[in-house]
């Protein structure tokens, strides 16, 4: 690879961590791959592609992730309901919360909440994030 192409490679991956990145802190905000790309100087078709060929998924995608592992621990703590976990997390639709969630999890909000709270009580947050975080298939 020529030492343009690698530099420009390089950035790039700079350029998608600082989008994971944000994804990561800003989860519960409104956000979308338009708004993404032009903070990082890229089109949102562009920032598509790249990201799904160096992370293996959809901006979308990787964004509900994040979600979806937030609400598993929300609903685990218990005080909050159903509609309060999707809303805090930041969907701003209970269908699509839940169906998202039930595709990532295996089991509807409701059920989770219920099943799950307290099952990791006392297991250090390293290892229950790991065992809860969702499979994607």
């Amino acid at each position: 690879m020529p030492a343009a192409a690698a530099d420009t490679r390089l950035r790039d991956l700079a350029r998608l961590r600082r989008v994971r990145d944000r994804i990561d802190r800003d989860y519960a905000r409104p956000l979308d791959v338009e708004a993404l790309a032009s903070g990082i100087g890229m089109s949102a078709g562009h920032l598509s592609r790249q990201f799904r060929a160096a992370y293996g998924e959809s901006v979308y995608a990787y964004l509900m992730t994040r979600r979806i592992e937030r609400a598993m621990a929300l609903l685990r703590r218990g005080d909050l309901s159903v509609t309060e976990v999707c809303f805090e997390v930041g969907c701003a639709s209970l269908g699509t919360f839940s169906t998202r969630f039930t595709e990532l999890v295996g089991v509807p909000p409701s059920v989770y909440r219920r099943d799950a709270a307290g099952a990791t009580e006392g297991m250090p947050s390293c290892v229950s994030r790991q065992v809860t975080r969702p499979i994607r298939e």
